[in-house]
């Protein structure tokens, strides 16, 4: 292959140290979504629901039972 002459040459320091400036930048990255709720709590939400809802039938029940008596 030939080789192609660029305009800029690469200039190393034959004596001494080489270093590097890194300047930080931002990098985007992608939102990491989280559950408002996690499945454990929304679990236990349902079941004391579904405890509340079963009491007040039974309350309900019970008044019913005590008008017809």
């Amino acid at each position: 292959m030939p080789e192609v002459k660029s305009m800029f040459r690469e200039v190393l320091p034959k004596q001494g140290q080489l270093s590097m400036e890194d300047v930080p930048t931002l990098v985007l990255c992608k939102p990491k979504l989280l559950p408002l709720k996690s499945v454990t709590l929304e679990k236990l939400e349902k079941m004391q629901r579904d405890a509340q809802e079963l009491i007040k039938q039974q309350e309900q029940q019970q008044m019913s039972a005590e008008k017809t008596e």
